[in-house]
């Protein structure tokens, strides 16, 4: 029985990482050049609706988003809810839509609408745990985990507001593949994003991957970072370890040769060449419970976002980026995004399209070998370059808050992606913060 103790574990010491081994199934092609977009249903627009959603998905097509990934939209427990609306990872129904977002017609033609402008959907899959008012409480109560009293518990002190599931029982087992598998069959989503999925067995995982692949070939997103979950059931993992050097960075706590050994000695070594690693400065958790970007990233932002698009891995858009968003959106209660004009919407755009013009720069086995570079000082400026059938791209990063300078000897000509330039010779000063990125001819 999945005990308290053994949670303990799950949650802090994690699952050990292992040794870079190849995936068992083939990722999805299509994902290759993506860049995924969440999206907070309840406070992407003043309605809070799929419809509204639906309404910019054309806007998102333009901004080059790929993916898209919606937050938890089933139906959210009412006993023992934080705040008026509570959290969306209460899940009380895991076939049903929270009437907050519209109805099944209303999901359906969002996920229609957005395949016919060729992206893709998937849905927030919350199966380590459900609201205290699930129906399996009471008809199923050998599915949770008990104490020593024999009491259902919440999976972490703080999460009072769920209750934590017991996967020793193979009947839970199967009525959570085949909730994941309705969605797919009924609604013809693309895939799921995994909450808290370190916190759930991984046989599970390779199990329903394979339930879901015999529908239709899914893409899979998991919270958690173990490179052992994507032997058989995930395409990507959140790159966590990189966004904390992204913080560390721009608070001039390490260097950009920090970065360099994180990489040689962690990223490259544990995950196989075809894992994707989901690369971000923000996202709903970071933004609501950490800070928004500019706090946590100062003049940094900009070129910390440059490395999420050019690094090995998926970028993710957290929505409200594009419009320079600096609420950090609440919760368990309505806070709608205050969409406005912003250079930002530019700065994504060119970001994304990058990504799509220069398969160098494509996720996983699709995208090219990263090859460090000595630009400068190592200390300050980091460099690299990726490659993937004579296609080539070059990064140059002041990550310091000083000026300074580089060279790249016997590297041009290129272009200068954001001016258009063709460089003859690729080297100049660079200002606090400051970036270059160079594409082959």
């Amino acid at each position: 029985m999945k005990t308290v103790s053994s949670l303990f574990l799950l949650l802090f010491g994690w699952l050990p990482l292992v040794a870079q081994q190849a995936p068992t199934f083939t990722t999805v092609e299509w994902s290759g050049s993506m860049t995924i977009y969440e999206v907070n249903v309840r406070q992407f627009s003043e309605q809070g609706t799929f419809k509204a959603v639906e309404a910019r998905l054309p806007e998102l097509k333009a901004l080059g988003v790929g993916i898209l990934w919606l937050m938890p939209i089933n139906p959210i427990g009412e006993q023992n809810r934080k705040g008026p609306l509570g959290s969306y990872y209460a899940v009380r129904n895991y076939t049903g839509i929270n009437p907050e977002f519209g109805t099944e017609a209303h999901f359906h033609d969002l996920v229609k609408a957005a395949h016919q402008l060729e992206m893709k959907v998937i849905i927030d899959w919350v199966a380590n745990h459900t609201s205290w008012d699930h129906p399996w409480v009471k008809t199923n109560p050998d599915y949770f985990t008990k104490n020593d009293k024999g009491e259902m518990v919440p999976p972490v002190a703080d999460w009072q507001d769920v209750v934590d599931l017991n996967y020793d029982n193979k009947d839970l087992r199967k009525d959570m593949i085949e909730a994941m598998k309705y969605w797919v069959s009924e609604f013809n989503i693309d895939g799921f994003r995994c909450d808290v999925a370190g916190m759930v067995p991984v046989d599970f995982w390779d199990a329903a991957r394979r339930e879901l692949d015999a529908i239709k070939p899914v893409f899979m997103l998991a919270e958690a970072h173990e490179a052992a979950l994507h032997v058989n059931a995930f395409d990507m993992t959140y790159g966590w370890q990189q966004k904390d050097y992204f913080n560390k960075l721009a608070a001039g706590t390490l260097k950009a040769t920090d970065l360099i050994n994180y990489y040689t000695n962690e990223e490259q070594k544990h995950y196989h060449p075809s894992n994707y690693r989901m690369l971000f400065i923000t996202n709903h958790d970071e933004n609501s419970w950490n800070g928004n970007e500019y706090k946590r990233l100062g003049d940094a932002y900009q070129v910390m976002s440059v490395l999420t698009f050019t690094l090995p891995g998926m970028p993710l858009i957290y929505n409200g980026q594009e419009a320079g968003m600096t609420q950090e959106l609440k919760f368990f209660e309505r806070d709608p995004i205050q969409w406005k004009d912003h250079p930002n919407r530019a700065f994504f755009t060119n970001l994304t399209w990058l990504r799509k013009d220069n398969k160098a720069l494509w996720s996983g086995s699709y995208g090219g070998s990263l090859t460090w570079l000595e630009a400068g000082n190592k200390e300050t400026i980091l460099s690299f370059k990726r490659e993937k059938e004579g296609n080539t791209v070059v990064v140059v990063a002041n990550l310091s808050k000083d000026p300074g300078s580089f060279e790249l000897k016997g590297m041009g000509p290129m272009n200068d992606y954001f001016t258009g330039k063709t460089e003859k010779n690729l080297k100049g000063k660079l200002k606090p913060w400051e970036f270059r990125v160079y594409v082959s001819e």
